[in-house]
């Protein structure tokens, strides 16, 4: 939680912190809040700055949260009444890299579509969820559950509470729902979202203005990253939720924002509403061991070598590199990200800190509540995490030896025939009717994301590390089903897998697509190998599954119990805790704020257009296309300049609290104006996941100057920038 430790008695130490943090946050911006919690820290919303009503942007369905989307995983924003939205360029990557082409390489070249016709289809799959309406359902889910219930059988009963509650939901035409878990299944929540299906790509600058500083730069300050990009939503003529069809039309959202041509200045009040992906602040201490001591360790060395695997079976520009070129982006990002877990983890001594926080909740729990059954569920909360540990390690290696994309294809196939035989609402999440639309975009959009001789090189990778492993850590039947042996040569290995690209028919969508339909004994019939491979090992797969589902069961048992301790020990001394993210809708504020994360170390508020010239050398990732370069040397800044920093801000740093999830989310400020978006985190805030550190953590913004200047001087996108709504309410 938080960092800074006081010698204080033991168990007034770091939980308290964090807690302050959350009740005080003049003293720190921990925290990312829902909504419905910000009536509660009001009065400190309106000190920082606000000039909303607190209460109005507690409003789903109001301005300005009512115009924040969640996006394939990203934050995103309508900015105009024609479905305009913004967000990251790096959160659009995999539709840009999906329409590219080696003649048409957009991933470098940037798209701009010069009217509605020239928008092009996102990546099949793509959708947006607007948040309409939250609603408590804890009572639904667990209210009636027995005790006595074993963990797979507490699994089944919440996994069926929770999809009755979609299903009912759902007979609302055009939505999408789902039951959120908080504090660890304490509480849960009907989450219903307005659900757009056709997403068009829109405009992404060029690859080196939305990529600038590429790995490099990833995670590091300074930055001078164009990380935004622009779709559109469409819906059905008639409004509904649609397809992508040429007869659709753009969709009219109730709330869009302004955005300022103003932008922010050192100190000033911001905040972010977006959809933060996973925290681990409460993570109890055997996790936070095997996370740091192994998994992530284990994921750098693995890591290294795919992406040497991706990157040596396909040349650079090629179509088979463009069509992997989203998952190297994705990976290198992982790989960085963990080296800075990994170093902030240690910095910190975020392993003896849980250890303390652990002890000093338990001599609470001791002196003021020993009667509640805290203890007793703690202790096996923790037998259940140390299990679960070792768990994952044996199936680690197991699990990346079956990541070959047509492999996945055809074990999702069979497990479908199987579901199929079921009625609807018995089926397993994932393969009922509601899921049907996704599994079909996702068959497609491998056509743009598949190269066989990729796959086998990454297959490859993850058979040698599998075959490296001691024996306890093998299984049988897939040895045995695919036929290896420890003494097997690197080339007997590749020619064995030869045989299942050169005899596979999964690689035809429309193969794909039929066999949806396909009954189990078809399937069973198939002499497709990778069918053969998901046949064999389909009955030791539901036996992992129902492992993991009893291992769930018993702790949707134990967790609520320990965050019942949590926010009664913290209670006690009159604070309030806030869930750890879970991709559903939260905000965080703060303020523009540099920072110095070592000694001898200062990180500015802002960087500037010059900042690009001095890093740029003309080759990838530091090539700015010529055009911006001599915009940037005739000083030609238009009506963007910030006059303390006497340039167009590209980039910058605030103390707001985020993570993944985050990116693309609108930054804004004091009036709910659009002043950037977040992209990013300082490689001294990752390990904010686990531990937050007011001192080092900041996030990084693309300052919506920028993004204007970049649209105006560079690419011309007059069309758009006519569009938007934009203000200045400095006077420029």
């Amino acid at each position: 939680m938080t960092t800074r430790l006081k010698t204080t008695p033991l168990y007034t130490s770091s939980l308290i912190a964090l807690a302050m943090a959350v009740a005080m946050p003049a003293s720190a911006t921990e925290g990312m809040f829902t909504p419905d919690q910000l009536p509660e820290i009001a009065k400190d919303l309106r000190a920082k700055g606000l000039k909303l009503k607190p209460a109005q942007i507690s409003d789903l369905t109001g301005f300005p949260m009512g115009a924040v989307v969640s996006i394939n995983g990203c934050t995103a924003s309508f900015v105009s009444t024609q479905g305009l939205v913004v967000t990251n360029h790096h959160c659009a990557y995999g539709s840009i890299q999906y329409n590219s082409t080696e003649e048409n390489n957009y991933l470098e070249d940037g798209f701009l579509a010069q009217d509605f016709d020239a928008e092009l289809p996102a990546a099949p799959g793509s959708r947006i969820y607007v948040t309409v309406d939250v609603d408590d359902v804890t009572d639904k889910v667990t209210g009636d559950l027995s005790e006595s219930l074993s963990g797979e059988e507490r699994f089944a009963a919440i996994d069926s509470a929770r999809k009755a509650l979609v299903s009912e939901c759902e007979e609302d035409e055009g939505h999408h729902c789902n039951v959120a878990s908080f504090y660890g299944g304490l509480q849960y929540k009907l989450i219903k979202s307005l659900w757009i299906k056709d997403v068009r790509l829109v405009y992404a600058p060029a690859g080196p203005i939305g990529k600038y500083g590429g790995d490099i730069d990833n995670w590091m300050w300074p930055r001078h990253t164009g990380d935004f990009s622009f779709y559109r939503a469409y819906v059905s003529p008639d409004g509904k939720s649609a397809d992508y069809s040429e007869e659709n039309v753009p969709f009219t959202p109730q709330h869009t924002l302004k955005v300022s041509g103003a932008g922010l200045d050192d100190g000033d009040f911001v905040m972010v509403a977006g959809y933060p992906g996973r925290t681990s602040r409460y993570a109890r201490l055997a996790e936070v061991e095997n996370t740091f001591d192994w998994n992530y360790p284990t994921w750098q060395v693995v890591l290294k070598d795919w992406i040497g695997a991706i990157e040596g079976a396909s040349e650079p520009g090629s179509d088979a590199r463009i069509k992997y070129e989203s998952r190297l982006a994705g990976l290198n990002n992982f790989m960085k990200n963990l080296g800075g877990q990994i170093e902030g983890a240690r910095r910190v001594g975020l392993v003896d800190r849980r250890a303390e926080r652990e002890a000093a909740l338990n001599a609470w729990i001791a002196d003021e509540a020993p009667d509640a059954g805290y203890a007793e569920s703690i202790e096996a909360l923790d037998a259940l995490a140390k299990e679960t540990a070792m768990a994952a390690q044996k199936s680690y290696w197991f699990g990346n030896a079956t990541r070959p994309q047509l492999y996945n294809i055809a074990r999702r196939l069979y497990r479908l025939s199987k579901e199929s035989e079921k009625a609807d609402a018995d089926r397993e999440t994932g393969y009922q009717e509601r899921d049907m639309d996704r599994m079909k975009q996702s068959f497609t959009a491998i056509d743009r994301r598949y190269d066989p001789a990729v796959d086998k090189a990454e297959w490859m990778v993850f058979l040698k590390g599998y075959l490296a492993q001691p024996e306890a850590q093998r299984v049988d039947v897939f040895d045995t089903a695919l036929g290896l042996n420890g003494s097997m040569s690197e080339a007997e290995m590749s020619a064995m897998l030869d045989r299942y690209y050169a005899e596979t028919t999964l690689g035809d969508l429309d193969t794909r697509l039929a066999l949806m339909e396909a009954t189990t004994e078809e399937l069973e019939a198939s002499d497709d190998p990778f069918m053969q491979l998901a046949v064999a090992l389909y009955d030791y797969g539901m036996e992992r599954e129902g492992a993991r589902k009893d291992r769930a069961g018993r702790r949707a048992t134990l967790q609520p119990k320990y965050m019942e301790a949590i926010i009664a020990w913290q209670k006690a001394q009159g604070f309030t805790a806030y869930p750890d993210a879970n991709s559903t809708l939260r905000v965080t504020y703060g303020n523009v704020m540099g920072g110095s994360p070592k000694d001898g170390l200062r990180y500015d508020p802002f960087t500037t257009l010059e900042g690009i010239i001095e890093k740029d050398n003309g080759e990838d990732p530091f090539n700015s296309p010529q055009k911006q370069l001599n915009l940037i040397n005739a000083k030609d800044y238009g009506s963007y300049a910030l006059k303390s920093i006497g340039s167009v801000p590209v980039n910058f740093l605030t103390d707001l609290d985020s993570t993944g999830g985050n990116s693309g989310s609108a930054t804004l400020n004091a009036r709910g104006e659009l002043v950037g978006l977040l992209f990013d985190g300082t490689i001294e805030s990752v390990n904010s996941d686990w531990d937050f550190d007011p001192r080092t953590t900041r996030s990084i913004h693309v300052d919506s100057r920028y993004m204007l200047w970049v649209m105006d001087k560079v690419d011309e996108a007059d069309r758009l920038l006519e569009e938007m709504d934009i203000v200045n309410a400095r006077g420029r």
